[in-house]
């Protein structure tokens, strides 16, 4: 069966750290258009969804080449999973017989074509049922303390992890939050975005960025101008 994939974008209108962050301004566009521009640009997709709540987002998304899924109330609050939103675009798309979807998030707009089209190369290549992209970690988590409900310390792997030279010790990675790709028929059963068996999609630091505060806008923004005076 040929695989058959559809980009699933979630922007609701309300945020916290950033209030309506999805439309603010990023170098003459909204934010969550870098995403919808890079995903079409990608070409790897049969179509390009907005999930959202939000009126505004919603004609901007279609300005700029996206179709809209209208996300239920229940589905927009600061308590409603990613997992929730995509099971709800994906039980509406039924009909359209998608083989895999591809998460991305509009706070991630240094996630572009490139970095779209290989992580669905490397995620055919490795014969996985999901990817998640990730950044390595500066500090190693085998080097943290954790403190339990009860007052007792331990550490977050093993005591003599905390005195091993962090070159001897296995590389660490954290979700970045810009790509996840599933099968859509396992994703359905497991309503978990990490099936095993699982592939990691590396980017570095600056093409991170996950934009949560003012300040990650400016970062990017600046990098943005940086890249344009090259």
């Amino acid at each position: 069966m040929k695989n058959k994939i559809v980009a699933i974008i979630t922007a609701r209108g309300g945020s916290k750290g950033l209030p309506r962050k999805n439309v603010l301004d990023l170098k003459g566009k909204p934010l969550i258009a870098w995403t919808i521009e890079s995903a079409l640009a990608s070409t790897i997709f049969s179509k390009v969804i907005v999930s959202t709540d939000d009126t505004e987002i919603k004609e901007i998304s279609l300005e700029f080449g996206a179709e809209v899924i209208d996300r239920p109330s229940e589905l927009a609050t600061s308590k409603a999973s990613s997992i929730d939103v995509v099971l709800h675009s994906l039980k509406l798309l039924a009909e359209e017989k998608f083989t895999h979807f591809m998460l991305l998030q509009p706070t991630s707009p240094l996630r572009d074509e490139q970095h779209i089209k290989k992580s669905w190369t490397k995620y055919i290549k490795d014969s996985a049922n999901s990817l998640v992209s990730v950044s390595e970690v500066a500090h190693p988590p085998q080097k943290m303390l954790i403190v339990s409900k009860n007052g007792d310390i331990k550490p977050f792997t093993k005591w003599e992890d905390l005195t091993k030279p962090r070159q001897s010790l296995e590389k660490a990675y954290m979700p970045n939050g810009a790509i996840y790709i599933n099968n859509i028929e396992n994703f359905m059963e497991s309503e978990n975005l990490f099936n095993l068996p699982l592939s990691l999609f590396s980017m570095n630091s600056e093409c991170s960025i996950d934009i949560d505060s003012k300040e990650d806008l400016l970062e990017v923004e600046n990098i943005l101008n940086g890249r344009a005076d090259r």
